[in-house]
């Protein structure tokens, strides 16, 4: 089962600075989460995120579990190369019910990583094999990446970043999920909503859906 956790304003802490945290780190970013690295070593990329106050970073060799206790994080993703170690961070962080992944062992993690196709950090395709092949899942992506340009524009984009504000105001001023769903679901069709994303006045086309929104009975 595919799912998007909800990691906003919670500690992700990731075990490793090299190569692979630098992955794993990138798909955190979008996540609006605290990132915190602990490693003896990081890379050049590792340290930039860290003078950008992107991440947080402690720099010291990671020996045994006491960590988990110290930050008490909602995940922990450990990239080191030393097996015997993430499979004590993965059985330490299963007791204490904290989600974790090991690079090295997805068969032990909690979940997977599957490929992702990016639109604007706005929508995310996973292409997934289950686990059974990640190469697969790369070589799939590579493929549907070029077609699926064609099918999602930036009309598409717009429009559920303004279904983002909408929803945002609907929840304040229409009571009924019922409700809040038939009004979202007009704005999307509503054709002059469409032709102001199509013609760049996207200012405009937030304001006729705030407007359909007050409006609604």
């Amino acid at each position: 089962m595919i799912v998007d956790l909800n990691l906003q304003n919670k500690l992700v802490v990731v075990i490793g600075g090299g190569n692979e945290a630098e992955k794993r780190i990138s798909s955190l970013l979008k996540q609006n989460c605290s990132i915190l690295v602990i490693s003896d070593s990081t890379s050049t990329k590792v340290n930039k995120l860290f003078k950008a106050k992107k991440i947080k970073l402690k720099k010291q060799k990671i020996q045994d579990i006491r960590f988990i206790s110290e930050f008490k994080p909602h995940m922990i993703i450990t990239t080191t190369n030393d097996k015997k170690l993430n499979h004590k961070i993965i059985n330490a962080s299963k007791r204490k019910k904290i989600i974790a992944y090991s690079s090295d062992n997805p068969e032990e993690s909690d979940f997977s990583n599957p490929a992702i196709i990016d639109f604007d950090n706005t929508i995310q395709i996973a292409i997934f094999t289950g686990g059974q092949s990640p190469a697969m899942s790369k070589k799939i992506k590579a493929k549907s990446e070029e077609a699926l340009k064609e099918l999602i524009t930036k009309e598409d984009i717009a429009q559920i970043k303004i279904q983002k504000i909408a929803r945002k105001f609907a929840k304040e001023s229409i009571p009924s999920h019922t409700q809040r769903r038939e009004c979202l679901r007009k704005i999307i069709n509503d054709n002059e909503i469409d032709q102001l994303i199509k013609d760049g006045q996207i200012k405009d086309a937030e304001k006729r859906a705030i407007t359909i929104l007050r409006n609604w009975k």
